[in-house]
């Protein structure tokens, strides 16, 4: 192996404010025969990444790390028993603990996947966590149905653009929320038919709104990453058999529920942790990576890349995130 170093942003500490994080240059390990080498072209920013460098994610590497949760690049050197890639393939990867901030990365065989054509580089790597965690939900936890109403929280992020795209090429009346009207405007171009502001003056409240655009019925799926008060205010306007999705808590509270709603208005609450789904059932999680795939694959749903950062910058990348500046994705891109 020629490459023997690598630049990465590493995380050494655990600390609330990015102090624990630095761009190192660091040696790569060694090629086992099953491993591949990867250049990475661009890497995804995502809520995880931020979480993990403050000991906050369920998903807690030991120190120090490798941040970037998923990349794309190209293959330059494969391990003598690869049989699956070849040199100067493009593919895209996920990655823990070594992860795709980084000008290299070895990965095993059995994780990259070679990249949808119809996606660069930049939006290849924002692909599949968000669009994986969309189909998780709204396919396989969420039973979406044609012409249900859907209502996703945190639409302007990641994971919320996704499954805005997603629900409405499912045929659902889409409704995006958010904070901000101006970010929210751009919902309407990834196919949401209208959306709200969950924050008022005198608190969050969106409960009428969403009875008026669902002639008093309520949403029929409830997407909802955020958490917190925007959850307490979701249980009063879900319809009846509705089904809200617990995707995350980017709110910083974690919710609890008066178990007395869902057995009056008899709705479900449902966990998604689209990771694990197919980890604990391999097959089905092997069919939601085809059917992603397969989305990619036909071009119809795309990632909107908001702002990009060189490598150099990545930390910046992050800090960009917490401070809820991005619509859509942020990418991380190598020189």
């Amino acid at each position: 192996m020629t490459i023997k170093k690598t630049t990465s942003l590493v995380c050494e500490a655990l600390t609330e404010d990015l102090s624990g994080v630095s761009l190192k240059e660091i040696e790569l390990p060694k090629i086992s025969p099953n491993q591949v080498l990867i250049k990475v072209k661009a890497a995804s920013v995502n809520f995880p990444d931020l979480l993990m460098t403050q000991g906050k994610y369920q998903h807690k590497p030991d120190l120090p790390f490798v941040l970037g949760m998923e990349g794309a690049g190209v293959i330059e050197e494969i391990g003598s028993e690869v049989s699956k890639f070849k040199e100067g393939d493009e593919v895209t990867f996920g990655s823990w603990g070594n992860g795709a901030f980084s000008d290299y990365v070895v990965v095993p065989e059995d994780g990259p996947q070679l990249k949808s054509k119809s996606l660069n580089f930049e939006e290849a790597a924002s692909f599949q966590t968000a669009y994986l965690t969309a189909y998780v939900s709204l396919v396989r936890r969420g039973d979406l149905l044609k012409g249900e109403n859907l209502l996703v929280h945190g639409a302007t992020g990641g994971v919320g653009m996704a499954a805005v795209q997603l629900g409405h090429k499912m045929g659902a009346n889409v409704i995006a929320t958010g904070t901000s009207e101006g970010k929210l405007k751009n919902t309407l171009d990834w196919g949401a038919s209208h959306y709200l502001l969950t924050h008022k003056e005198d608190g969050v409240s969106f409960r009428d709104e969403v009875k008026e655009l669902t002639e008093g019925k309520g949403a029929d799926v409830i997407y909802d990453p955020v958490g917190g008060d925007v959850f307490d205010e979701s249980i009063r306007c879900i319809n009846w058999g509705g089904r809200i999705l617990i995707v995350g808590f980017t709110s910083g509270r974690i919710p609890t529920a008066p178990v007395n709603m869902p057995l009056i208005k008899g709705f479900s609450i449902v966990g998604v942790r689209a990771g694990e789904f197919g980890r604990r059932d391999p097959d089905k999680g092997k069919e939601n990576i085809e059917a992603v795939k397969k989305l990619a694959d036909e071009g119809t749903l795309k990632p909107h890349i908001c702002k990009r950062f060189k490598l150099k910058d990545a930390k910046e990348a992050i800090k960009f995130l917490s401070e809820r500046k991005l619509v859509g994705k942020i990418s991380v891109v190598m020189e």
